[in-house]
C-alpha cells in the first residue's frame, strides 16, 4: 500500500491510552500521522516497547518508513504533595518552599531541587502548574524560600514549577531520562528530543552518549534557549518549538513573534522543525477544533515549518483519529489557498556559495521550469534531501536512501517522500531507480520528467553535486 499524502507539512500524533493498539496507531498513519511521538514523560518504559514494537508492524504492513520520536522528561520541577490533597492560595498571603518530605498545608509544601534554592534570588518570581499561580521571592535560604503569592488559586499534588528567566546549572539527562534513553537507543528510535535545553553544553552532553545512532531535538522552552538559539541550531538535527512551557517561562504575547523566527531561522539552517503544544487543544473534549486553532494550524503552515504535532489530542483525548484527519484538512487548505506560494516563496533562502546548496537550489529551479512530476533526491545521510526541502519547491521531493534509519528521519522533512531503495552504484541504474519509485508511488508516469539530485561517488555523505534531467 502507497501511502502518498496531497501536502508538504507533516504531522507527527503522540501515542498514549486513547492511542496505543495496533487499529488505531494504523487509521491514524493512514489519515495522516507521518511520525509518531513516545512521550516519556508518561506510560512505563514497557508502554512504549509495545507501542514501537506496533508502529514497526504497521511498517511491514504499509511499507512506508515512519519516523518514531523519543521525547525525554527532562528536569522538570515539581511541588510535593499536600495533606489533603490540594490547597487554595490566596493573593497577598507568604507561602514556604522547602526541603522537607512532610506532606504540605496551606502554609508549606515541599519543592525538593537544591538546584532552585542555589539559582533564586530575592524578587524573582516562581510560576506553578502552567503559570496559573504567581509567587514572589521574599527571603531565600540555602533549603527553603519565603514567598508572597502574587496570583493565586487551588494547587494540588505534584504541580510543575517554573522560573522565568533564571538559568539553572542543571544537566538536562536525569537519572530517569539516561534509563529511558538506553530504551530508546536499543529499540531504535529515530529522534530523540531533549526537554529544558538551556545552552550548547546541554546538546554536546546528549551527544556524547547519543553519537549518530538518532537524530538529536531540541526542545525550546526556556528564555535561556531564545538567548543561545544561534548557538544551539548547529549542534542539533531537528528542533521543536515546545510552546507549553515557553509561553508560561515569557510572556504569551511574544510567543507568536518567536515562533515565526525560529521557523526563518531553521529554514534558512535546513534544519527541520516542529510546532507544538496545543494546536487543536479543544479535541480533548470535542468532535471539533475551535476557529482560533484552526487558525493557529495555518499560521504554522504558512510560516514554513516543517511539521505541526498532536500531544494530548491523540494520546488521551476522545477523538485520536479524528484530530489527525482534521489536521490533515487544515493542512491540505493551507497550502491549496492561493496564497500560500507567495508567502512561503516570500522566505526564499539565498543558496548559499557552496557545490550542494547551489546544485538543490538548481534542482529546484530546472523542476518547476520544467513542470517536472518530481524531484528525486538520492541521499545517504539526507542532507541532499534537506537541502532541496529548503527549497521549499512547489514539486513533489522523493528522498530515496538505500538507508532506512534514514529513511525514518526523512519522514519529519516538509515535502519528503521517503523511500527505502537498493544501493545505486552507476548514473544508469540511478536514473531506472528514480523512474520506478516515482512511478509506484504515483508522482508520475511513462514520459514525466524527473528531476535527480545525487552526490558523485554514491553513498558518500553530504557530497551533493549532481543534478540531471531524465524522463520516466
Amino acid at each position: 500500500m502507497t501511502l502518498r499524502r496531497q501536502r508538504q507539512a507533516k504531522i507527527v500524533v503522540t501515542l498514549g491510552p486513547a492511542s496505543s493498539d495496533h487499529d488505531m496507531i494504523k487509521s491514524m498513519i493512514i489519515a495522516g500521522a507521518d511520525v509518531v511521538r513516545m512521550n516519556f514523560s508518561h506510560g512505563t518504559q514497557d508502554d512504549h516497547r509495545e507501542r514501537y514494537k506496533i508502529v514497526r508492524q504497521i511498517e511491514e504492513e504499509l511499507e512506508r518508513p515512519i519516523g518514531v520520536l523519543q521525547d525525554l522528561q527532562g528536569p522538570k520541577f515539581r511541588v510535593g504533595k499536600f495533606e489533603n490533597g490540594n490547597i487554595k492560595l490566596e493573593k497577598g498571603q507568604t507561602f514556604r518552599l522547602d526541603m522537607s518530605t512532610e506532606p504540605g498545608n496551606a502554609e508549606r509544601v515541599s519543592l525538593i531541587h537544591p538546584e532552585v534554592y542555589d539559582a533564586v534570588s530575592s524578587g524573582d518570581s516562581i510560576l506553578i502548574d502552567d503559570g496559573r499561580l504567581r509567587l514572589r521571592v521574599k527571603e531565600c535560604g540555602a533549603d527553603y524560600l519565603v514567598t508572597e503569592v502574587v496570583n493565586g488559586g487551588q494547587l494540588s499534588n505534584n504541580k510543575g514549577v517554573n522560573l522565568p528567566g533564571i538559568t539553572l546549572d542543571v544537566t538536562p539527562l536525569t537519572d530517569k531520562d539516561r534509563s529511558d534513553l538506553d530504551v530508546g537507543l536499543e529499540l531504535g528510535v529515530d529522534w530523540i528530543a531533549l526537554s529544558f535545553v538551556q545552552r550548547p553544553q546541554d546538546i554536546l552532553e546528549a551527544r556524547d552518549i547519543i553519537g549518530d545512532r538518532a537524530g538529536i531535538m531540541a526542545k525550546i522552552e526556556k528564555p535561556a534557549a531564545l538567548e543561545r538559539f544561534e548557538d544551539i541550531l548547529p549542534l542539533v538535527d531537528a528542533i521543536m518549538i515546545a510552546r507549553g512551557d515557553l509561553g508560561v517561562e515569557i510572556a504569551p504575547e511574544k510567543v507568536p513573534g518567536w515562533q515565526k523566527e525560529l521557523i526563518r531561522s531553521c529554514r534558512l539552517s535546513g534544519k527541520p522543525v516542529i510546532v507544538a503544544t496545543q494546536m487543536l487543544e479543544s479535541m480533548i473534549s470535542s468532535p471539533a477544533p475551535t476557529r482560533a486553532e484552526a487558525s493557529d494550524v495555518a499560521t504554522a503552515v504558512f510560516d514554513g515549518a516543517d511539521a505541526v504535532m498532536l500531544s494530548a489530542e491523540s494520546a488521551t483525548g476522545a477523538y485520536p483519529l479524528e484530530t489527525v484527519e482534521m489536521m490533515e484538512r487544515i493542512i491540505q487548505s493551507t497550502e491549496q489557498h492561493h496564497a500560500y506560494r507567495s508567502i512561503v516563496d516570500a522566505l526564499q533562502p539565498q543558496a548559499e556559495a557552496t557545490i550542494p546548496h547551489a546544485v538543490a537550489s538548481s534542482a529546484s529551479r530546472i523542476a518547476s521550469q520544467l513542470n517536472a512530476a518530481a524531484i528525486v533526491s538520492f541521499t545517504s545521510s539526507g542532507t541532499t534531501a534537506s537541502r532541496v526541502a529548503r527549497e521549499r519547491s512547489s514539486i513533489p521531493i522523493i528522498s530515496a536512501t538505500p538507508n532506512m534509519n534514514t529513511a525514518r528521519r526523512l519522514a519529519l522533512l516538509w515535502g519528503s517522500h521517503s523511500v527505502h531503495t537498493e544501493t545505486i552504484a552507476s548514473f544508469d541504474e540511478m536514473a531506472d531507480v528514480a523512474s520506478r519509485i516515482s512511478s509506484e508511488a504515483g508522482f508520475a508516469k511513462t514520459g514525466d520528467i524527473l528531476v535527480i539530485t545525487a552526490g558523485i561517488p554514491f553513498g558518500v555523505s553530504g557530497s551533493t553535486n549532481m543534478v540531471r534531467v531524465s524522463e520516466c
